[in-house]
């Protein structure tokens, strides 16, 4: 997986997860989706999509990107201000990671099984880098 990929996999979990508080909200350039009371559903005008369902501290995702013609399936377990994630895609690929949460800012750390690292470091001033 590309290190792109294995950010945009880490911040999936995120968007995820702060969507299922806010509720979505329909754009031009974002994915729309759907949600009942545990489960939201969302696809983009490339025809990637994919869901999340929480129940308690744990999430589960699932997905698949057209670009790369590949399904995936991530686990999130969230303690305290850390969340641990684990991966697999159908390709075999598989990630592991960490998101960190220090007052506004989130940290994420992913490595991959292809060898690729990354470090994204999101705040409400800033943006992600």
């Amino acid at each position: 997986m590309k290190q792109v990929s294995s950010g945009l996999i880490a911040l999936l979990a995120l968007a995820c997860t702060q969507a299922m508080a806010a509720g979505a909200r329909p754009a031009a350039d974002l994915a729309l989706c759907t949600r009942s009371a545990t489960v939201l559903a969302c696809s983009d005008a490339q025809g990637n999509h994919y869901s999340v369902t929480t129940a308690g501290q744990t999430t589960w995702l699932r997905g698949y990107e057209v670009l790369d013609k590949r399904r995936w399936v991530q686990t999130n377990s969230r303690y305290d201000q850390l969340t641990f994630f684990t991966g697999l895609a159908s390709d075999g690929e598989a990630w592991i990671g960490t998101i960190q949460r220090v007052g506004w800012t989130t940290i994420t750390r992913v490595s991959s099984s292809d060898g690729t690292r990354s470090k994204i470091t999101c705040s409400r001033l800033n943006g992600c880098r």
